[in-house]
């Protein structure tokens, strides 16, 4: 977070978002529904998925490239599965409708897969992970990414996307345990949200086509993303996108449409979410509190010397719900000036006029 960041409280960015995304087209209930999830992904410090986004989808939707009035539908079904159409809306629609269908055959099933095609960019997969919790079961998450930053192991032609893959498991009196990763060392959206702050990358996250570091964001067309565990991340990588895109009979490959320098082709992204029924195979009170206890047991394990805390995954993203919701979410300076040309293009009223007084400041509950 840049020193610098001016601070909004999650109330007032969610309403900006709301306001600009039906200036732009969207029906006020779509409107609404994108931007409480993006609003979201920014509260628990996804920033590189949250608002810095708006202006890109607003580009595709001014230019034709989303479909604000989608028929999101089922064209394949069976008891525990289904295949969903978005028709090209915004993916944050797409994916809430399959989240929703999967949560709903979970609950008769025990577990249910559902994937996506003709869908858009969604945010951080963790949303959609997240959302079966709230029912007592556990969600996984798979995506194909919106462009290609990823090389075939040796390679150096583009095919791969960051593919992500997030996993959120309930606890008991514990905070879930969510695992939202990228296929990559980094997803491109940090690297884009580098850029926005004016900040340099760490070494290690990118390398350029002559194999060296690359760790000015501004460049980051000239090389590309480097994948998780070497070799191992590669395979990951392609098995995503295997069983979110080509399974789903969405892009995959070549056939991916970079949405950065694209805002006109239409993307078909694929995505899919398993969403599994603790109930069908233990007890419920049973396996959150055999999770609390190994949360515990990890967190409270001997450490290595100079290491503070053993974190468990999800738990620094909890920890930014809670300090954001009382904070306000950090907005970097620059950031805030795009926001607010982009809300003065299109009329709107600007996010930094928006914003509220600490002292009649609105807090919204972040998500359990």
């Amino acid at each position: 977070m840049a020193k610098d960041s001016i601070r909004v409280d999650l109330e007032t960015l969610n309403r900006f978002i709301d306001t600009v995304l039906q200036r732009a087209g969207l029906p006020a209930p779509d409107a609404a529904r994108v931007a409480a999830l993006m609003a979201q992904a920014d509260l628990q410090g996804s920033d590189g998925h949250g608002v810095i986004r708006l202006p890109q989808y607003v580009k595709r939707i001014l230019a034709g490239g989303i479909n604000v009035q989608p028929d999101i539908r089922v064209v394949t079904e069976r008891p525990s599965t289904a295949l969903v159409d978005g028709d090209n809306g915004m993916g944050h629609l797409v994916m809430s409708f399959a989240a929703e269908l999967a949560i709903a055959k979970a609950r008769e099933t025990g577990i249910a897969w559902v994937g996506s095609r003709a869908s858009n960019h969604a945010g951080p997969a963790s949303l959609y992970a997240r959302m079966p919790v709230a029912h007592g079961m556990i969600g996984l998450y798979f995506a194909v990414g919106n462009a290609n930053h990823l090389p075939p192991w040796g390679g150096m032609e583009m095919l791969l996307s960051t593919n992500p893959i997030a996993v959120a498991i309930p606890a008991g009196d514990e905070a879930p345990v969510v695992l939202d990763m990228a296929t990559t060392v980094t997803a491109y959206g940090k690297v884009k949200a580098k850029a926005a702050r004016g900040e340099m990358m760490p070494e290690g996250w990118m390398i350029d086509r002559a194999g060296r570091p690359l760790r000015d964001p501004v460049r980051a067309h000239e090389g590309f993303l480097l994948p998780i565990g070497g070799h191992k991340g590669y395979g990951l990588a392609l098995v995503i996108g295997l069983l979110a895109g080509t399974l789903n009979g969405a892009a995959m490959g070549k056939a991916v449409v970079d949405f950065n320098q694209d805002h006109v082709t239409r993307t078909n992204t694929g995505q899919a979410i398993l969403v599994i029924d603790i109930a069908a195979f233990a007890d419920t009170q049973v396996f959150r509190g055999a999770i609390d206890a190994l949360v515990r047991d990890i967190r409270d394990g001997e450490r290595l010397p100079g290491v503070e805390r053993i974190w468990l995954p999800g738990e620094q993203s909890q920890l930014r719900r809670r300090d954001y919701a009382r904070d306000g979410i950090p907005i970097a300076p620059n950031l805030m000036a795009d926001l607010d040309a982009l809300a003065t293009s299109l009329g709107a009223e600007r996010l930094a006029a928006m914003r509220a007084e600490p002292d009649t400041r609105t807090i919204l509950a972040p998500n359990p």
